[in-house]
């Protein structure tokens, strides 16, 4: 099965890479090993083969949206670094199965795993890239490529990748609290920069009653401009005329019984901050626009002990329970960044990024242990979950694909860490079962919601309450239960959670759902007004509409039974107490 002829590829004559094979437990671990004549920074350098391109349906990796496998000279890459990404990609076969899955052990360095087609030989080119943007200079590198062609469900591949890094390769995940697992508040959508600190507690209140733990306050705290953009991001200091005093509002929101997270661009220095002049020397190059922003080079420690300084004072001042660490992935060597500067005490950025995240993580759980910190994509990676302990899908207003396909994907590569959905959002005069639709999708990530409550019609409000509650309910299911998804190749047209006897189903599209526990809850998450069931015979059921009001009730009497259920409806399956 891993009979493979390795082809090395390699543009510097500097460079010497050899390969070590061995198989343990039926997949095939290929250990890379690099020597350079001299300390320079590496070129890059790739280890291509082949694999049979029979039953081959679709390529899935942590961010793909069009899983059409395509031809060797258009690959399909999973591009990755530490700030970004993650080295791991996978064919997928007709029935849902891996056909190859291949990932890297080293997740920090610049790498991209590429799949195609080759139409000369109907074959499979896969190929592991090594440094794929420039990093410091080094004379030896060794890194592993796991090959799996088992033939099992392709989520069960993805989570033993997951596994092996966490135990053999040494990315552990960071502790998650039970409040980041908790549904969130969010006032990006909702407010954007136009915030208001009576307006802010006013919807504290009114999603705390609908059972959001937690409030989300984004950009717009720090200045008093509302046109976008980041060019008064850097200094951090709270703008008074919309906030006043930070510290009281957040012991207001306390009392509210709401914890408090708030936003800051890590990298950003904006053109009009005042810390502009004092750390234009500091910028990496080529980062950001030149109208507008920079991004900061955390190569230097003076950088890093300021980052460090502003989120400890924040979090220490102002009593905050969590930060929403955004833009991780700016951090980039272009340009004049890639030469050598002995004021650094750090030359590669990588070994820069992880200093600056241990920093700030060990800094702020040293005052507070269960301290939140939220990441969003593309900065999800195994590296990165050690220091976050909130992963969030990146912005995706109103798109219920993008939501529900992005959540799956993080569930699958995440472990233990809380995957958040991007911020819900949809019309306020859309019909409520289009708004509950939004919930419907988001359903196996802890949702965070970002609609201005007090202007909702109340049966959107009544449809979000009974969501919010639904979702408490089955929420040791739908987050710590085994989540398994169907035809990855369209996005997914089911998903569903298993813990002990128990499991919740969401249905995407007219599919069959196969009833296999003493308890199933069935989320008509399409827009469809039925759903098939089999395997139930002699089970009760309940159909709620997506307000909790019971619609329907009975028994199922046949094998195979179609049941009415209106869109984003909820059916509850069990077996005769």
């Amino acid at each position: 099965m891993y009979n493979f002829d390795f082809e090395i590829i390699c543009k510097s004559n500097n460079c010497n890479v050899t390969l070590d094979k061995t198989v343990k437990n039926d997949v095939l671990f290929v250990e890379v090993k690099m020597n350079q004549s001299k300390n320079v920074v590496p070129e890059q350098f790739s280890v291509r083969w082949k694999v049979s391109g029979s039953d081959c349906c679709g390529v899935w990796n942590s961010f793909l949206r069009n899983h059409t496998i395509r031809p060797d000279w258009s690959n399909v890459d999973a591009i990755s670094r530490l700030a970004s990404g993650m080295p791991l990609e996978q064919i997928t076969a007709f029935d849902g199965n891996n056909k190859i899955s291949v990932s890297l052990s080293d997740v920090d360095i610049p790498a991209k795993i590429s799949m195609g087609y080759c139409e000369e030989t109907a074959e499979i080119v896969c190929e592991a890239a090594f440094f794929t943007l420039p990093t410091n200079a080094t004379e030896k590198y060794s890194a592993t490529i796991r090959i799996d062609m088992r033939n099992i469900p392709f989520y069960d591949s993805i989570y033993e990748t997951v596994l092996w890094w966490e135990n053999d390769c040494g990315y552990k995940s960071a502790y998650v609290p039970e409040s980041a697992k908790m549904p969130m508040d969010s006032l990006w959508y909702s407010f954007h920069q136009n915030l208001n600190k009576d307006e802010i507690l006013c919807e504290c209140r009114l999603s705390k009653e609908l059972g959001m733990e937690t409030v989300i306050i984004d950009d717009g705290w720090q200045t008093d401009d509302n046109s976008r953009g980041y060019a008064y991001c850097g200094d951090w200091t709270v703008c008074e005329k919309k906030m006043g005093d930070m510290s009281a509002l957040v012991d207001e929101i306390h009392k509210i019984g709401q914890k408090v997270i708030l936003w800051y661009s890590v990298p950003f220095v904006g053109l009009h901050s005042a810390k502009y002049e004092e750390f234009k020397d500091y910028f990496l190059d080529k980062s950001g626009n030149e109208k507008d922003f920079w991004a900061l080079d955390p190569r230097y420690k003076k950088v890093r002990e300021y980052l460090c300084g502003i989120y400890k004072k924040a979090v220490t001042e102002w009593k905050l329970d969590g930060l929403k660490l955004d833009f991780i992935d700016s951090f980039v060597l272009k340009g004049k960044s890639l030469e050598y500067d002995e004021k650094r005490d750090f030359q590669s950025l990588e070994d820069a990024i992880h200093a600056l995240m241990a920093e700030i993580k060990a800094e702020l759980t040293a005052i507070d242990s269960d301290i939140l910190i939220e990441f969003r994509q593309s900065y999800i990676g195994p590296s990165i979950r050690k220091y976050g302990n909130m992963l969030r899908v990146g912005d995706c207003p109103g798109d219920i694909l993008a939501n529900r396909s992005q959540i799956i994907n993080l569930r699958l590569t995440s472990g233990k860490t809380a995957v958040h959905s991007d911020m819900i959002m949809w019309n306020k005069n859309d019909s409520v079962e289009n708004a509950a639709l939004q919930f419907a999708n988001v359903i196996f990530s802890v949702p965070q919601i970002s609609m201005l409550v007090k202007e909702l019609p109340q049966e959107h409000v009544e449809m979000l309450k009974f969501y919010i509650s639904f979702w408490k309910e089955y929420r040791h299911v739908l987050l710590d239960g085994k989540l398994t998804a169907k035809n990855p190749e369209n996005d997914y047209s089911q998903a569903s959670s298993t813990l002990g006897n128990t499991s919740v189903v969401a249905v995407y599209t007219n599919n069959v759902v196969d009833i296999k526990s003493d308890s199933t809850v069935v989320v008509n998450a399409s827009a469809f007004d039925s759903v098939i069931i089999k395997n139930a015979t002699d089970k009760v059921f309940t159909v709620k509409n997506c307000k909790g009001e019971v619609i329907n009730c009975g028994t199922v009497t046949d094998s195979v039974v179609e049941i009415p259920i209106i869109k984003a409806g909820i059916l509850i399956i069990e077996t005769k107490r």
